[in-house]
Order: C-alpha cells, then structure tokens, then sequence
C-alpha cells in the first residue's frame, strides 16, 4: 500500500476519504486508490453525515472530536480531513518520518 490516501503535515494527518452513507454499520472499509473508503450509518442530510464521520474517526484515532476537522468536501462523497495528531493508527498508516 503506497498511502496515497493519506499524507503527513507536521503531526497531523490528512485523509482524502469517500464516504458511503446510510451504511449497515461504521467501519474503514479499504483504501483504493487515493481515496480511504468509510461506510457510516447516518443519513447525508443537514451535515448529520459530516458529524457522524468526524466522531467516528475521532474513535478510531483515539482524539477528541474536536480535533477532527473536514477540510474539504461538505457536500460530497469525497471529503478531506486533518486529524491533529493522532493517538492510534489503525490500517497501514505509518506514523511521520517512517514512510
């Protein structure tokens, strides 16, 4: 995996995702290509999807939602992230300075 999905600025990390909502549960699915796939369940109305994906990454990176911030994307599928520095890196995420 070449991680062309993510990338490093300082001690936080970016993520280019494309969500699938409504989903049977929440999960990082793959990546393909340049883009992280995530289902979640919460519909894609009045931002409910944007929020559900910040908290749920938020879990899976172990920092508060807070720090969790949509980039890009708000109204689409594809959407870009800054997770301010993560606690844990779940998939094959290398930490900075080890890619």
């Amino acid at each position: 995996m070449n991680g062309t999905w993510y990338r490093w600025e300082g001690q936080n990390l970016i993520l280019q995702v494309r969500v699938q909502s409504r989903a049977k549960r929440d999960e990082l699915v793959e990546p393909q290509g340049e883009q992280l796939r995530v289902r979640i369940t919460a519909p894609p109305v009045d931002g409910k999807a944007n929020v559900h994906l910040r908290k749920f990454l938020a879990a899976i990176f172990h920092v508060p939602y807070s720090t969790v911030t949509l980039l890009a994307g708000s109204t689409g599928r594809d959407k870009r992230l800054r997770i301010k520095a993560p606690q844990q890196l779940p998939m094959d995420i290398k930490p900075p300075g080890k890619q």
